[in-house]
């Protein structure tokens, strides 16, 4: 995937932010991840959104945990509404590629995001994870199932999705100081979703 392929994503999330916050609505089908995710984290913790949407509703969420939240997004328009919708929780403009924020965080979430990458890009995010994150810190992210590229679509626009292989994700995850808690491919209770959960070492 090309720059201009990357571009393109922001681009369609731009145009089509308000359409895409109306069709996620407000279900938290990721309730028992994010109970996972969550139990990981010390009180008040700090938790980083990667990609993190209009904040609907899983930034609410875990601002509703008690957690202290802060959101990244590479498009405006969902950077607005995420503001909009939680106006307490700290907001970056900026492409994860180049997600350097000088802080580290309890807690890193990249879910329903991290794919919009091309395998090329997803490589050195890894090290950007390790980067933000505390000693015991919990990593959680969606993938594709298997190794490639998939096109989904949003208001008749291509969407672009990529992926690792599983062994792949696993070396990477263990190389930055990852430790794999839970990897589900497909979860049928999470829209058919593959999760991995992980903590950075102490």
């Amino acid at each position: 995937m090309t720059d201009r392929t990357q571009s393109t994503i922001i681009e369609i999330y731009q145009r089509h932010g308000e359409a895409w916050a109306q069709l996620r609505g407000d279900e938290l089908v990721e309730s028992s991840w994010l109970h996972r995710f969550s139990a990981m984290i010390p009180d008040g913790g700090a938790v980083l959104d990667i990609g993190c949407g209009s904040g609907l509703p899983i930034g609410r969420d875990i601002v509703r945990r008690g957690f202290d939240l802060t959101g990244v997004d590479g498009t405006p328009t969902m950077l607005s509404l995420f503001q909009r919708n939680l106006s307490d929780a700290r907001a970056h403009l900026m492409d994860m590629r180049q997600l350097s924020l000088g802080r580290r965080f309890s807690g890193l979430l990249a879910w329903d995001s991290f794919f919009h990458l091309s395998p090329a890009d997803q490589l050195p995010m890894f090290a950007r994870f390790q980067t933000h994150a505390e000693p015991g810190a919990a990593l959680m992210f969606t993938s594709g199932n298997v190794e490639g590229s998939a096109i989904g679509e949003l208001e008749g626009d291509p969407l672009y999705h990529g992926s690792l292989s599983p062994g792949e994700y696993r070396a990477l995850l263990n190389a930055t100081g990852f430790d794999v808690v839970a990897h589900v491919v497909a979860d049928p209770t999470c829209g058919y979703r593959t999760i991995w959960l992980a903590q950075q070492r102490t």
